[in-house]
């Protein structure tokens, strides 16, 4: 898309709640297709989250039978490379290579080493380039609120001609807009079942996932020609200018850690010994330079929260309407939808859960969702999409009760 030029449409407003990797490829995407953008985050600028990770692996779930998140890796393998391929140039965010399996489905695969914050900004270069981009950060939405477009009556808005509402936590507007996408992650969760949109947990099932990662200089020669996989991935050798300041140009990692229902960041020794731990079992060699490290205090440490739902798999869509659902469970007896049948709240959408493979997912889940959201056409097969489909599990509890 460089220097294609692209025609604004100004009555299509939405706004991008999260500034990762899930938030930065919506706008691309979306900015393709002409849209007018806010994009609003916590933090103090883009990818200062899970998507701050120092170096990530792009490489296939390869599974010895195909499942939805092996057809979706392998997808989004593919999108991804493209995208790099486009905008990142080598050696200044990513760099190809190969990666050893050594215990499930061993080999050698393709992969590429990515420092996601350059992809991040790449995306969101080509946003403003293309369409109407605008950013707002240390801005933490709390709230998100359906108003009517004249009123600002909530219970008088007409579900279909709704607006949306980003609040902050004294009540005030961030923004408004007709449409909204919820691309913040595990923060993801208290936004749709707060006040506003009122959600079921159970509706949504995401959970949070502590990843360490254990990264080091390197200043010597690597202890492995590529990159090894086991439990959990060893980088040999990593280097990238942009890396600086923040982490050494040129560096090794052992990571990440993936604590399930940990919802800190804090960096512990517990988290270096346990990438110590499966380092030992892939690289020996490796895993004494990792207590090297930690004895000279040389090692260093990254800590985030991904975000991952009950079945593993990313929540891509329009958001279901559970108080419209709710009324047709109650009269109508022996309510059996079809997940084509669940109601959505109008102008509501989510791209998010996709756990620890963001850089894989992201951007191929970012093109379902603009398709989505102008009613086209997506090549892909249609029992992949409903696997990821927001609805799902809102969509399981009804057919549950009704039976």
């Amino acid at each position: 898309m460089q220097g294609l030029q692209v025609q604004v449409d100004r009555t299509r407003h939405a706004l991008v709640i999260g500034a990762g990797l899930a938030g930065a490829a919506v706008c691309s995407v979306l900015a393709g297709k002409g849209w007018r953008l806010t994009l609003l985050d916590a933090a103090s600028g883009p990818a200062k989250a899970a998507s701050a990770l120092p170096v990530g692996m792009l490489s296939p779930h390869v599974t010895r039978a195909p499942t939805p998140l092996s057809r979706l890796s392998a997808i989004g393998v593919a999108d991804t490379r493209a995208e790099l391929e486009r905008l990142v140039p080598q050696g200044r965010g990513w760099q190809a290579c190969e990666v050893d399996n050594l215990s499930h489905d061993t080999g050698r695969w393709p992969a590429a080493l990515v420092r996601p914050s350059a992809l991040v900004q790449a995306w969101l270069d080509e946003a403003a380039r293309l369409g109407y981009l605008t950013t707002h950060w240390n801005q933490p939405v709390v709230h998100l609120w359906r108003v009517q477009s004249d009123t600002g009556d909530k219970e008088s808005a007409t579900r279909t001609h709704a607006r949306w509402r980003a609040l902050a936590a004294d009540g005030s507007t961030l923004a408004e807009a007709p449409v909204v996408v919820v691309c913040a992650a595990f923060g993801s969760l208290s936004l749709l079942t707060g006040a506003g949109v009122e959600l079921p947990a159970s509706a949504l099932p995401l959970r949070p996932v502590k990843g360490q990662l254990s990264l080091a200089e390197l200043s010597g020669e690597p202890l492995a020609s590529r990159p090894q996989r086991d439990n959990g991935v060893y980088v040999p050798s990593y280097e990238d200018a942009g890396l600086t300041p923040l982490w050494p140009r040129r560096i090794w990692a052992m990571g990440s850690t993936y604590a399930r229902g940990d919802a800190s960041t804090d960096i512990t020794s517990e988290g270096h010994e346990r990438n110590g731990q499966s380092l030992q079992a892939m690289n020996p060699q490796a895993a004494e330079r990792l207590r090297e490290a930690a004895d000279t205090r040389r090692l260093l440490g990254w800590a985030e929260v991904r975000c991952a739902s009950l079945d593993r798999l990313p929540l891509v869509g329009a958001v279901p309407d559970n108080h419209t659902l709710d009324q047709l469970r109650g009269t109508r007896r022996r309510y059996m939808p079809s997940l084509a049948d669940i109601p959505r709240e109008p102008g509501l959408y989510m791209l998010s859960a996709m756990g620890s493979r963001g850089i894989t997912l992201a951007h191929w889940c970012a093109r379902l969702l603009g398709s989505q959201m102008q009613g086209e056409s997506f090549d892909a097969e249609p029992d992949l999409i409903a696997a990821i489909d927001p609805a799902r599990f809102a969509w399981k509890q009804a057919r549950r009760s009704s039976a």
